[in-house]
């Protein structure tokens, strides 16, 4: 909580009290208030006040932009009305409100946006005090507003603020059964709180608003006022004090004792907020500042509100911070991703540099050597195979073998030669015919004798594979003829 700040703004026609409150630790501490109004109230607009107000808060609370900002709308902009439900859980009355409302006023509510609080609950349900606005009042406002970025967390009835602060700033004693009568400039409130031995409050408390004219007795308008609300907000322990302040001084109260018949006692805002003189100074009614002052409360104590935002155009400022929050850090993290990537990919990005200096260099000895290509194949592996079989091939060549595997036939021919000189002298060797073919050789010749003949095959094998040995005699001559085939 340390560091915070909350804005509370306390709206009229004309007229803004502005009260910023910082938080330390449990203290509340006022940081700076102010009361702008309009010069002429009639062609005022929402719009007039909002430029008023953020003129003044960025002269005066710098830091206004950072702060939780509430709004207390002027009773004379809103409705008040008693409304029984069937209900006691809050969601379930906020689920049916509105035709309650609707059926006990017995007419169309749906350009009024309201809220309630709950005033006491039995075994038929709950008593409600039910506000209402013109949806059109409060879009003008919030519209204004969120124009220079002042965007309201709550927009609640001005009699909720003053209340809120009442229960925080007056002290009373044990067995007090208080009602505040409190009259501003403009408007009169009546707040009956319901409070335990210690003076806390256990539930919200029963009000009422109403407007003052400026030229009315305020004694005579509280001696008539009061008897009247007192039969109005039945408590649970009847009322023995009335705690009175008149924004303007004028009300008698030994008169108003004498006329009530109840013990009447003042009341003195400023000793109630602990403010220094210029803060109050700088409101234009203490009333006023105390409402702005109980609007900036709300937020801070994070308490429920009855709040007209709930039910027509919804805060959205913490979804939008939030979104934006989840924006930025997606923005950072996917930095953070592409920076972990870089810096895991980068010994393989300078092995991919090295790698492409060697395709560069092997490239030009390989197509040197491969005359039929054009450029080196996509993957090393490739490459080298195309080189392996490029060797095979020369090396065939070489050996007299064709691309096929199989020997030449000058190859063929070279071997028979061969083992023709290795026995020829010896045996008298004679050649008659020698048939090649792609399969095999077919040899027809004669030796000086048969022994000869087989050393003559003797001769032949070193080289070739005899198939079908034929031989014969013929006269004073060893003939034979043969099919042989290249060694495997």
């Amino acid at each position: 909580m340390k560091g915070q700040s909350y804005l509370g703004i306390y709206l009229r026609k004309d007229v803004a009290t502005v009260v910023c409150l910082g938080i330390e630790g449990r203290e509340r501490k006022i940081i700076n208030s102010f009361s702008v109004s309009v010069a002429d109230s009639e062609q005022q607009s929402p719009q007039d006040l909002a430029v008023l107000i953020a003129k003044t808060c960025a002269e005066k609370i710098p830091s206004y932009r950072s702060a939780e900002v509430s709004v207390a709308l002027d009773c004379a902009m809103f409705m008040q009305h008693n409304i029984h439900s069937e209900f006691a859980e809050s969601k379930q009355i906020g689920a049916t409100i509105r035709f309650d409302t609707e059926e006990a006023l017995a007419t169309d509510i749906s350009d009024l946006a309201l809220t309630f609080q709950i005033v006491s609950t039995d075994s038929s349900g709950s008593n409600l005090s039910v506000f209402t606005v013109q949806k059109k009042i409060l879009s003008q406002i919030l519209t204004a507003l969120q124009n220079y970025n002042i965007d309201p967390v709550a927009v609640e009835p001005d009699v909720c603020s003053l209340s809120r602060f009442v229960l925080n700033k007056v002290s009373l004693a044990e067995d007090a059964h208080p009602l505040f009568a409190i009259l501003s400039q403009q408007s009169g409130y009546f707040i009956a709180p319901r409070l335990t031995d210690s003076q806390k409050q256990i539930s919200p408390m029963k009000t009422r608003t109403f407007i003052v004219r400026p030229a009315q007795n305020r004694t005579d308008l509280f001696a008539r006022e009061l008897p009247l609300t007192t039969a109005l907000l039945t408590t649970d322990e009847p009322i023995n004090l009335i705690k009175v302040f008149d924004s303007t001084g004028t009300v008698d109260l030994q008169q108003l004792d004498e006329k009530i018949g109840l013990k009447i006692e003042g009341l003195d805002l400023s000793d109630a907020t602990a403010a220094d003189s210029r803060s109050l100074d700088d409101a234009a009614d203490p009333v006023d500042f105390a409402i702005a002052f109980g609007a900036a409360l709300s937020n801070s104590e994070k308490q429920k509100v009855a709040n007209f935002r709930d039910d027509f155009m919804p805060f959205q400022g913490k979804k939008l911070r939030l979104q934006k929050i989840v924006k930025i850090l997606g923005i950072a993290a996917t930095i953070l991703i592409l920076a972990l990537g870089v810096y895991v990919h980068l010994p393989l990005l300078e092995k991919n540099d090295e790698r492409s200096q060697l395709r560069e260099k092997f490239e030009k000895d390989y197509l040197a050597v491969m005359l039929d290509e054009k450029k080196l194949p996509a993957s090393f592996k490739e490459a080298f195979k195309k080189l392996g079989s490029t060797r095979r091939y020369i090396e065939n060549v070489k050996k007299g073998i064709n691309p096929k595997g199989e020997k030449s036939i000058s190859a063929k021919l070279t071997m028979v030669l061969e083992s023709f000189n290795e026995c020829a002298a010896a045996t008298n060797l004679e050649i008659e015919k020698i048939t090649i073919t792609s399969k095999n050789i077919t040899i027809i010749g004669s030796t000086s004798s048969r022994k000869n003949t087989l050393k003559a095959f003797e001769a032949i094998k070193n080289n070739l594979e005899i198939i079908t040995p034929n031989y014969s005699s013929k006269g004073n001559r060893d003939t034979f003829n043969i099919t042989v085939v290249p060694k495997k």
